[in-house]
């Protein structure tokens, strides 16, 4: 089973979401980087673009497929983990450590899960 955290909230498109005061932080799930395999390249927005909930707002290369990340909120790019760029396999071993853009100026945001809800929706998925 997929690692899930609890103070995080999720989208059932496998991203996470934490929330900081006005900054939100957006990553890829467990079990996100478990199904794509080894990640090879992620192609994130720059900072200042605005992003809006529902659209995807990178990609990620694997060794299978490429994956579009669609974003949980609208708002603006305030920080990109430039990290990624020259060690993307970091998605892999750190899913929850290696976040991928922070957000600010949220106006709109999907309707998120829970940590709990996040496992029966991932349980059923594998099923």
């Amino acid at each position: 089973m997929a690692e899930v955290k609890e103070e995080l909230e999720y989208t059932t498109s496998h991203e996470w979401v934490e929330e900081n005061g006005d900054l939100y932080t957006i990553g890829l799930t467990d079990f996100a980087q478990d199904s794509l395999g080894d990640i090879v390249f992620v192609n994130l927005p720059e900072e200042g673009d605005a992003i809006t909930a529902g659209e995807p707002f990178a990609d990620i290369e694997s060794v299978k497929a490429v994956s579009d990340v669609f974003s949980p909120l609208t708002g603006t790019v305030a920080a990109v983990n430039e990290e990624l760029a020259d060690a993307p396999e970091l998605v892999n071993e750190d899913p929850y450590g290696s976040w991928l853009i922070k957000v600010e100026d949220v106006s709109d945001r999907e309707e998120l899960l829970d940590a709990k809800a996040y496992e029966e929706y991932c349980a059923n998925e594998e099923a």
